[in-house]
Parts: structure tokens; C-alpha cells; sequence
């Protein structure tokens, strides 16, 4: 039996030339297209539309769009009460696109000593254009000054895209989740894109949609395709940010 019939995207395609959702592999789940670039037009449409990049060195730019889809209503993010308890204590600091350069590449860090990094040189520069045209933003967990955790993705209209997140301790991937939930609550963003479920991102409150109802969640969250315009640039404690 032949296997799935990947479509191939070239550098000179535009933006929108990936194929309908529908026709993303079952198995592995949600593969949908290669090849392509890493074009701030592209990933930006990708991303409103349900596509995500990931893919190891090496790889040919592998783009993807898994169902179910997970993930998280910003108002449903759940904290622990063993969290609760120890936040007040942990003398946690969070700031908002303060580091966005170190969060991205402790993110690739994380990953050393595993299969590999899906964030690859080309995905960290690409990102950090996406940052520095206003799209892509970080969260910052610092303590006496050291940054210890942090996550990063692209907010596009009233939708936070995920990417990664890394913690070096004291919760602080959760003190990362916790502190973003709370500002999109405030600035009535719809989602979070958490991707692909996980155990860790389940007990944070995160779910299972599927990957029609996303896509037609987005076609309402990014319309406008706006920037956000919401981050602080200086440090609150943590437990700010408790809900």
C-alpha cells in the first residue's frame, strides 16, 4: 500500500499554498505539507490558519496540523494548590519580552541529549524577526535576577500561537503558563494554541478540539490579524498573577 502523498511547497509559492486541512496525515498525525520557508508572511499565515513548523536539522521544513488540536481557554487555566501554596515563597519575578532571545535558546537547550531540537538556527532567526516586528513575544521567569524559566509564541489578533517553554526549576513553566493566561484574560484573547496535548499541559487545564472546530475558532480569533500591544516592560512579582 502506497503511503500518504506529502505536498511539496517551494521557496517561490505563496504564502497560502498549503493544502487543505483535511488532507493532513493520520498517521504521523497531522503532517501536511514540506518544504517552503520560514518567511514571516508564511508563518504568519500558516498560523492563522492551524499550521505549525517542526521539524529537526536536517529535515526539509515539515508543517503540520494535528487532530485533535489541543488547547487552552485562558480563563480555565488551572492552578494547583500545592502552586498556590509555594508561589508567595519563591520569590518569582515575571516580565514580558525582557528576554526574548535567552527564552528562545534556553528552549533549544532544554532539548540537547533528547532525539534532537526542532528549534533550529533558521527557526530561531525567524523568530526573533517575528519578535522584532512585534508578533512574536516571550514570558520571563526570573529569581535574584537569573532567568529560570520562560515561554514564547506568536500572538495574532485575540490568539496566542505556544511554542515552547523551559523551566529550571520552582514551576517555572507553570509560573510562565499561569502569568500569560492571566494577561490574555485581561486583554479577552479567545485561545492558546498549546498544540499537541501533553500530561503537563493537561493538568494546567488544557483540552482536546477538534481540528475543524479550531480551525473555524480561528477564523474569528485572528480577525483582525492584529498585533498585541499588552506587554509590560518591567517585572511583577508572581503572585500578581494568581488568579
Amino acid at each position: 500500500m502506497n503511503g500518504p502523498r506529502i505536498t511539496w511547497i517551494s521557496g517561490a509559492d505563496p504564502p497560502q499554498a498549503f493544502p487543505p486541512l483535511e488532507r493532513a496525515c493520520g498517521e504521523p498525525d497531522g503532517l501536511l505539507a514540506a518544504g517552503g520557508d520560514l518567511s514571516a508572511e508564511r508563518l504568519l499565515y500558516a498560523y492563522r490558519h492551524g499550521i505549525f513548523p517542526w521539524y529537526e536539522e536536517g529535515q526539509p521544513i515539515l508543517w503540520w496540523s494535528p487532530d485533535p488540536r489541543c488547547i487552552l481557554l485562558p480563563a480555565d487555566f488551572h492552578v494547583s494548590r500545592s502552586l498556590r501554596r509555594k508561589l508567595p515563597k519563591a520569590r518569582l519575578e515575571v516580565s514580558f519580552n525582557a528576554a526574548f532571545e535567552q527564552v528562545i535558546d534556553a528552549c533549544a537547550r532544554a532539548r540537547i541529549g533528547q532525539s534532537g531540537t526542532w528549534i533550529t538556527p533558521d527557526m530561531m532567526q525567524s523568530y526573533q524577526q517575528l519578535h522584532r516586528s512585534g508578533w512574536a513575544h516571550s514570558v520571563d521567569i526570573w529569581m535574584d535576577d537569573q532567568l529560570i524559566g520562560g515561554l514564547y509564541g506568536i500572538a495574532i489578533g485575540k490568539a496566542f500561537f505556544g511554542e515552547s517553554m523551559f523551566s529550571r526549576g520552582c514551576d517555572a513553566s507553570k509560573v510562565a503558563m499561569m502569568a500569560l493566561c492571566q494577561l490574555l484574560v485581561e486583554q479577552d484573547f479567545t485561545v492558546l494554541d498549546c498544540q499537541v496535548a501533553s500530561p503537563h499541559l493537561t493538568t494546567l487545564g488544557a483540552l482536546p478540539l477538534p481540528r475543524a472546530e479550531f480551525a473555524r475558532l480561528l477564523r474569528v480569533a485572528c480577525s483582525p490579524p492584529g498585533r498585541a500591544k499588552f506587554w509590560p516592560d518591567r517585572r511583577i512579582g508572581a503572585t500578581e498573577f494568581l488568579p
